[in-house]
């Protein structure tokens, strides 16, 4: 008992819990928007009764390329620029296009099957993102890392108990259609958080998702065309249906500007765990706006998910020290960086400065760059008049 104890407080000792508050907030600011953006479409479908999953995507896309893609050129150069796509396109063409198809499945899936299966489908992309973790990003996970999910799940499985108890379902119209959508939706999710975790660790936060941006307006926009071309054509565009549709667009597009910074101070993993929060935040909204009813199983599944993220946290993390060389990513080109999820790179990343700083650095220097957040002060430091070759600090001492 004793020794437990003492294992413990060494573990909550260690523990650095301003970070853990700065990505569980960023974590539930994202669950909340993914509950507003459920929201917002089922308003839109309401006034129109029907679904334009390629549609508003299209929009989110576009919005990412034209606000990021400048920005990109004007941090790094054309030259730059054109360096590294050329390069590494086939993995930013990859993301955008699993990331535009788990958009499209799992919106379609709702129309097919029931509720219920689609809340619990969904919880596929977990396990998919903790196994491609495992094999793609090396992540190397501890049993309190396997009991923070299986907590989360367990969260997660009480909020499915609620709405089974309160009867919130809706027949289905194409069970096995539906089910099937769902669970390509979700592994498409999986692979498309996955590969951006990997991209958004050697390379910066805008560049990302300019080029997400980019491939997936191309991407999203032939599909548009293809299968919602008669249906836009229908399409009266009353001010609720023009308010509703800029509402969702503007919070998609917050959504997919924070995930690639949580993606980068914690993981893929912890986002997913994370967002398993938004069907409680969409039972709060349920309540203002239907008056629906929230029992007490609704709060002990929120406090269980809470609290599995903190087991998660509490052991050192399984983000990795060092990603593999993959395909594209083997030479070192300007710009790039390798940014672990270690506890010392984090504390030095505090120490040095902020992000954004860290990005405007590695950005402007004309030479690749192969760093942990730890190496980060030392370039700080290298900018001091008073800096000393020795003053790196280097985390996998």
């Amino acid at each position: 008992m004793a020794s437990a104890l003492s294992v413990l407080q060494r573990i909550m000792g260690g523990t650095n819990w301003r970070h853990f508050v700065l990505i569980l907030v960023l974590g539930q600011l994202l669950s909340l928007c993914i509950t507003s953006t459920s929201v917002l479409s089922n308003k839109l479908a309401e006034y129109q009764n029907v679904t334009l999953p390629n549609f508003q995507s299209f929009l989110v896309y576009a919005l990412l390329f034209i606000v990021y893609m400048p920005l990109t050129l004007y941090r790094l150069g054309p030259r730059k620029v054109w360096t590294n796509i050329k390069r590494r396109f086939p993995w930013y063409i990859f993301m955008a296009a699993v990331d535009v198809e788990g958009n499209y499945f799992v919106i379609k899936a709702y129309s097919y099957t029931s509720l219920l299966s689609c809340m619990l489908l969904d919880t596929w992309t977990l396990p998919c993102v903790v196994i491609l973790s495992y094999f793609l990003l090396r992540a190397r996970y501890r049993w309190m890392q396997i009991l923070g999910v299986l907590l989360c799940l367990g969260g997660m499985g009480l909020l499915i108990k609620g709405d089974m108890d309160a009867g919130k379902n809706y027949k289905a119209v194409d069970a096995v259609k539906g089910d099937i959508f769902m669970l390509i939706g979700a592994t498409c999710y999986a692979l498309s958080n996955t590969t951006e975790e990997f991209i958004v660790r050697k390379r910066p936060q805008y560049e990302t998702v300019a080029w997400l941006g980019f491939f997936g307006t191309i991407i999203n926009g032939v599909q548009m065309g293809i299968i919602e071309h008669d249906r836009l054509s229908k399409l009266v565009w009353t001010k609720e249906v023009v308010g509703y549709t800029i509402g969702f667009d503007l919070v998609m597009f917050v959504l997919y500007t924070i995930a690639p910074f949580l993606f980068r101070l914690s993981s893929a993993t912890f986002y997913n765990l994370s967002i398993l929060t938004s069907d409680f935040y969409g039972l709060i909204f349920a309540k203002y706006m239907f008056h629906d009813k929230i029992t007490a199983i609704y709060g002990g599944a929120f406090v269980m998910i809470v609290g599995g993220l903190l087991v998660y946290y509490l052991f050192p993390h399984a983000e990795p020290d060092h990603l593999p060389q993959l395909i594209g990513f083997r030479a070192q080109l300007p710009g790039d960086m390798e940014i672990t999820g270690t506890a010392a790179g984090r504390r030095a990343a505090e120490a040095s400065g902020s992000l954004r700083d860290m990005e405007e650095d590695i950005s402007s220097s004309d030479s690749p760059a192969k760093m942990s957040l730890s190496d980060y002060g030392s370039i700080r430091n290298r900018k001091s008049s008073t800096a000393h070759d020795g003053d790196a600090v280097d985390s996998r001492r």
